[in-house]
């Protein structure tokens, strides 16, 4: 009745990792839109974990918005001095050779407070980012879910994560682009502007709003894929590592247990991130320091090997900060005791129709 290739499919599916677990309820297939069961279909939390609200309520994507502004906001803030090099090194590779060096002629101009500069902005553009990503992730995570029903959400579970991750990203990029825009013009451009206070209004004199959003659509370039990389590369380490590496259950791990393998799982995710995004990245940081450049001028002068310079900067600076924004971020939820979902099963209904079960 059902074809091969369906088999196939479900069984062959490389990307095969929901956040959220689609199990057989109790409940009747046609009470799935209920509010309570959709819930607890897409938490997957088990009956007796003790809980602070729904999953998908009011309170639960409030505090999954915190946790992003502190896992964002922190973690960029705190490699600051490492970014700073690596802006440094895409936009001026003759003077900055290295991240060795690019250091050393920082600390010789500057002082080791140099190494500082721009904290405000990243503070400030990469907490709206992370409420904005995470906060929305969560949303439209649920919502396609509920488009696709029970047992597309399950076998087109990457797919899934994949749109509600690059639709949260493009909404968190716009309340990045500002303070990013600022950022790069203190780090990149010496004696423009030392603090924010100093470099916002200079930008906005100079070249008004546009200033501050110009650098947005490479800025989409560089942060959708890197997002979709990250929410979908994470979400499949977790099960590999949990089918393959951890010699127990989840359900039998510790809370700090569990938080480890979200820190491997994140570092790993990170790696790739890097990779994905780096040319869009060399491609923001030359827009945002030059006035009146565009995109495609910035790609076609820096060429094949140019978007490549400060890749293994960044590939330590976002493997490290991928790993402690999902640390920090399932730290909240466990502190919170948010709902936390288990590794993915497939519907009994699937496996019935799939001749999985008897």
């Amino acid at each position: 009745m059902y074809p091969n290739s369906l088999t196939h499919l479900a069984r062959a599916n490389p990307f095969s990792a929901p956040l959220f677990t689609l199990q057989k309820a109790e409940e009747p297939q046609q009470d799935l839109r209920g509010s309570q069961r959709t819930r607890r279909l897409a938490a997957a939390a088990t009956v007796d974990e003790d809980v602070s609200c729904e999953f998908g309520s009011s309170k639960y994507y409030a505090l999954c918005g915190f946790g992003g502004i502190l896992s964002c906001g922190i973690t960029h803030t705190a490699v600051v001095p490492l970014d700073l090099v690596k802006c440094r090194l895409q936009v001026n590779p003759d003077k900055y050779k290295s991240i060795g060096n690019g250091f050393a002629v920082t600390v010789r101009e500057d002082g080791f407070r140099g190494l500082a500069k721009g904290w405000a902005p990243t503070f400030i553009g990469y907490s709206m980012q992370g409420l904005c990503k995470f906060g929305f992730y969560e949303v439209f995570k649920i919502f396609y879910s509920d488009l696709l029903g029970e047992e597309n959400a399950y076998m087109w579970r990457t797919s899934l994560y994949l749109a509600a991750s690059a639709s949260a990203e493009f909404f968190a990029d716009i309340a990045l682009a500002p303070m990013e825009a600022a950022k790069v013009r203190i780090q990149t451009q010496p004696g423009y502007a030392n603090t924010l206070r100093q470099c916002a209004p200079k930008m906005f004199a100079e070249e008004g709003l546009w200033a501050f959003y110009k650098g947005v659509v490479p800025l989409w370039m560089r942060q959708i894929p890197y997002t979709m990389m990250k929410f979908a590369c994470f979400e499949r380490t977790v099960e590999m590592l949990y089918k393959y590496v951890v010699p127990k259950p989840r359900s039998e791990c510790s809370k700090p247990e569990q938080l480890v393998v979200t820190f491997v799982a994140g570092y790993i995710a990170g790696v790739f991130c890097a990779i994905v995004s780096h040319p869009a990245d060399s491609v923001v940081s030359v827009l945002n320091k030059e006035k009146g450049s565009t995109a495609l001028q910035v790609l076609k002068r820096l060429g094949p090997k140019g978007v490549w310079k400060g890749l293994v900067a960044r590939i330590i600076m976002i493997g490290t900060l991928t790993a402690l924004q999902w640390f920090i971020y399932d730290s909240v939820k466990v502190y919170f005791r948010l709902p936390r979902p288990p590794p993915p099963e497939m519907p009994e209904s699937l496996k019935k129709k799939l001749g999985l079960t008897d």
